[in-house]
Order: C-alpha cells, then structure tokens, then sequence
C-alpha cells in the first residue's frame, strides 16, 4: 500500500532525471556534439549538462510530459500500444548494434571479456561478495517487474498465470541485459576503450566508442551523417526507449494508486502527480548543480 508507493515515487525522484540525460545525448548525437572530440573533451560534455541547472530541469519536464501523456491515453490505447511499439523498436536496434559491434576488429577480446567466467577473479574477490552483488544486480532490475506485476497483472485475466508471466519477465530481462553487453564489451575492446561502469560507461566511454566508428558505405549513402553520430544516436535512442517504459510503467502504478484507493480520476491524478514528482525530482536535478552542497 502506501509503504510501496513511496517506492514508487522514490525510484521517480532521480529517474525522471536520468532519463532526461538518455534524451539529451540522442539529440546530441544527431546534432554531432561529439564529433572529433577527444575523451578529455566527451567527459567535459557530461560535466557541462550536469552543471546547468535548466538544462536538468527541461529534459527532467520533457521526460515527466511524455509519460504522463502516454498514460493519460488509457491503458490499451496509451500504455500498451505505446510501450508496444517502444520495445519493437528496442529490440530491432539492439539486434542491427550487435551485428555491428561483434563485426568490429578486436571485438573478440571484448567478447571472451565478457562471456568466459574469470574464476581467478571470483577467487581474489570472495565468492560471497560476488553472490551479493549478482543478487543485488538482480533485485534492482527485477523490482520494477514485482510492481508492474502486480498492477498490470490485476488486468490479465485467468488464463493468464502470475508465475508464468513472473518467469517471462525474468527471462526477457536477463535476455535484453545480455544482449545490451554484446553491443558494448565488443565495441570497448576493439576501440581500446576502458568499459568502466555506472553513468560512466554509458555517457562518457560510450560517446568515445562511437567517435571512432567510421562510417560504413551503406550508412553514408542512407544518413550522409558519420558512423559516430549514427550508431550513438541509435543507442541512446533505445535507451530512450528502455528508460521511458520503465517510467510509463511507474506512472501506471502510481496513477492506479490514486484512482483506487483515493477513487480520484484519471485527470485528476495525472494533475497532482505531475505536480508532485517534478517537485519531488528538483532536489536530483539540481543536486549536481545549484544544490551540490
């Protein structure tokens, strides 16, 4: 019930943010922000957004509108359609990234990196301390699923199991984070790139491994834009993608929270929580700025 929610509504208060930097980079990629710039000058692209504070609040805005509107169109119309078409799109990018990052020269390195269990590795770190952090990987990515279950779920009707969809959603997690590792630990590798790990990785090694992708004939022709700008944009897309489901999921529950318990309608509840997680989501856009203190 309400010990729940507020977990909702906590997980909102820095992704909304988060999301917004996944947007920000896709139309930076398109624009060619990072064309020619060396890792000094990438990383200090991901400084300089950090550090304006409109910047973090209009893409944080952007996010929080878009869920709300996908939400505000009904459950089959918005959501489900919707998220639908996102996850297509996902898969289909992450398949055409994967043919490209494997096909790299050196990428076999970034593949035994990531798909031969080092023991030795396991040995030096303790076993239990890398049970702990698997099984911490695994609470973060699934826990979104037992909310969403639980929501979505109460719309399935009986010929539908809990268990078999609780097993579905686990298999395809672990499938797409799988899938997302063989578009980056090749990529990493055949560059020279350190993987890194955290927002790192994904804003500031990344945007390096593009830049020294070159363009392939077919693309030229089709994008006339460099491979970088190409294959950056299409990542950061599916991020996007991934990041914006997830927060359509959340704000389905949190709408249905209102609406159930508090018998509000649908207006009413996108109304007062848009209010109430932009407010709520100031202090993480602003913490890396005019509230770093």
């Amino acid at each position: 019930s309400y010990v729940g929610m507020a977990g909702n509504y906590l997980l909102m208060m820095f992704y909304t943010t988060v999301a917004g930097w996944m947007i920000s980079y896709f139309f930076k990629m398109l624009k060619g922000d990072f064309v020619g710039k060396n890792p000094a000058q990438v990383e200090n692209t991901f400084g300089t957004m950090l550090s304006d504070p409109k910047a973090q609040i209009f893409w944080m805005l952007v996010v929080i509108a878009l869920g709300f509107l996908v939400c505000s169109l009904g459950l089959q119309n918005g959501v489900e359609k919707i998220t639908t078409v996102m996850m297509s799109c996902l898969f289909i990018v992450i398949l055409v990234l994967i043919a490209r990052s494997v096909t790299l020269d050196g990428a076999s390195a970034g593949l035994k990196f990531y798909l031969i269990p080092d023991f030795a590795a396991v040995k030096k770190q303790g076993v239990m301390t890398v049970v702990s952090a698997a099984m911490g990987q695994a609470f973060f990515t699934l826990s979104l699923g037992i909310g969403a279950i639980a929501i979505f779920g109460s719309y399935i009707d009986k010929s539908r199991r809990l268990t078999g969809e609780a097993i579905s959603v686990a298999i395809l997690d672990t499938l797409v984070a799988l899938m997302a590792g063989l578009v980056i630990f090749p990529a990493c590798f055949a560059f020279g790139v350190n993987p890194g790990s955290g927002p790192n990785l994904v804003f500031i090694t990344l945007p390096n491994v593009f830049n020294h992708m070159p363009s392939g004939t077919l693309w030229g022709m089709l994008n006339e834009m460099p491979g970088s700008r190409i294959w950056g944009a299409m990542f950061f897309l599916f991020m996007s993608f991934a990041a914006l489901s997830t927060i359509i999921a959340v704000f389905q529950n949190i709408l249905s929270f209102a609406q159930d318990l508090w018998g509000w309608s649908l207006k009413k509840a996108i109304v007062f929580n848009a209010v109430l997680i932009i407010v709520l989501s100031l202090p993480c856009a602003l913490g890396f700025n005019v509230w770093s203190f």
